[in-house]
């Protein structure tokens, strides 16, 4: 079983910042990336960045300049960290990640959402 264990979130003020932090555990081979998601109300869900094995990151054009994702140097763990946010980053933030469990069995995991709700 491989976990996903979200933390971080809660209320800021725009223009404030917040970090999100997720970590993998239990039985992983591999993990080839890891990312953030959210879902705010009534949408989709929409990619917010990710950072893969090799260290490409890609963020969604709404976020660029403002959050930055990062892993530790385990690979296991990945940080979010929103800057100069504003009333339409509030949503559920969602980690997710690309694991192997075998060298041949791999699946798309996500965490238990965590909510970031931008508001004065």
């Amino acid at each position: 079983q491989v976990q996903l264990v979200e933390s971080g979130g809660g209320l800021v003020q725009p223009g404030g910042s917040l970090g999100l932090s997720c970590k993998a555990s239990g039985n992983i081979f591999a993990i080839i990336a890891m990312g953030w998601y959210r879902q705010a109300p009534e949408n989709e869900r929409e990619l917010v960045a990710t950072i893969n094995r090799g260290g490409s990151i890609n963020y969604a054009d709404s976020v660029k300049g403002r959050f930055t994702i990062s892993r530790d140097n385990l690979g296991n763990a990945v940080h979010l960290q929103m800057n100069s946010l504003k009333p339409e980053d509030t949503a559920v933030y969602f980690c997710s990640a690309y694991i192997y469990t075998s060298n041949t069995e791999w699946d798309n995991y996500w965490g238990q959402g965590t909510q970031v709700t931008v508001s004065s």
